[in-house]
Order: structure tokens, then sequence, then C-alpha cells
């Protein structure tokens, strides 16, 4: 029997300065068995950071020709294909011929990836390459429930992430800029 997916109830309270937007919304994370914690916090963070009204959750994991996020035109076309991780190469430019905008949030020990990556996907001008810095995605990770309520405050490129007890502040890493 196959295992299901798990249903995380997110609702985050967006102020981002850095574009005016202030949302608050609530959607269902369905996080696959074999997803992480780490990748879990990582998708929820993008989807605060590139929130759209048109902004959707894909089947990631389970599908590998989705991205973990996408941002749909009301006829269907791709608008924005968002990453979460450390893709390939291939992967890049394959999602980058798909959309006008493609943006990766990276996790994890991204240092070695980045210098491999890099010269191999520094023509491609849609993308666009951001880092979560390590403790502080851990620290967000390790406490997260079935149900999650975040404040999200992003100015200057810095994410502050209140849960109403404590407040992690990520400096995120801009690894590549989209020209």
């Amino acid at each position: 029997m196959a295992l299901q997916a798990t249903p995380y109830k997110v609702s985050l309270d967006i102020s981002d300065m850095d574009r005016g937007v202030y949302e608050t919304v609530k959607v269902t994370v369905a996080r696959h068995p074999s997803e992480t914690e780490l990748r879990l916090v990582a998708r929820i963070i993008a989807y605060a950071i590139f929130y759209h009204e048109h902004l959707a959750f894909g089947r990631g994991l389970s599908d590998t020709d989705e991205a973990a996020l996408w941002q749909l035109s009301l006829d269907g076309q791709i608008e924005h294909w968002i990453d979460v991780g450390q893709p390939d190469a291939d992967r890049i430019t394959k999602s980058s011929r798909r959309a006008p905008q493609m943006s990766v949030l990276a996790y994890g020990n991204t240092r070695i990836w980045a210098e491999k990556l890099l010269p191999k996907v520094n023509d491609l001008k849609q993308v666009r390459i951001l880092a979560l810095p390590e403790p502080e995605h851990a620290e967000l990770a390790s406490q997260i429930g079935r149900n999650i309520h975040w404040g999200v405050m992003v100015t200057d490129g810095v994410l502050y992430v209140s849960d109403g007890d404590s407040q992690v502040e990520l400096t995120l890493q801009e690894l590549k800029a989209a020209q």
C-alpha cells in the first residue's frame, strides 16, 4: 500500500516591503512521504517570497516534470517556475525554457553546488537563484507542526518569520540575479 501525503494547514501573513505585497493567505500543503521538513519549509518560504495571487504548489516530488511552485496565467500558461533545493543545470535550463521567469530557492550546503552550477547557468537571463541560511532554516524546520501560522515580513532581502512565540531572521543570499 502506498504511503499518503500528509496535509499541513498553513496561514501566512505576508508583508513584503520590497515588492509592496501585503496579504493574508491560507493554503493546504501536501507533504510527500519522502519529503523532509527542510524541503517543506523551503517550499512554504518560497511561497511567501514569490507570493502572487496565481501562485500554486506543484506536485513536486511526485512529478519531476512539475515545479515545486508555479505561477500560472488565467489561460494556464506558466509565468513563473519556482524550484526548491539544488536542481542540476539541465533541470534549470529546461525549466527556464518553459517560463519567462524561473527562480530557485536553494537550501542546505549550497557552496559546492553553486560553484559547479553557476558557470553553467550564468547566461540564462530569466533565472534567479536565492539561498536560505542553513542554521535559521533548520531552526524553522524543527519547530513546524501540522498547523502553521506565520507572520512573514520581507525587507531588504531579509525574511523575518514569526509564529507568535518566536522570530527567526533569514538573510537570503542572492547567488544569481535575473537580468
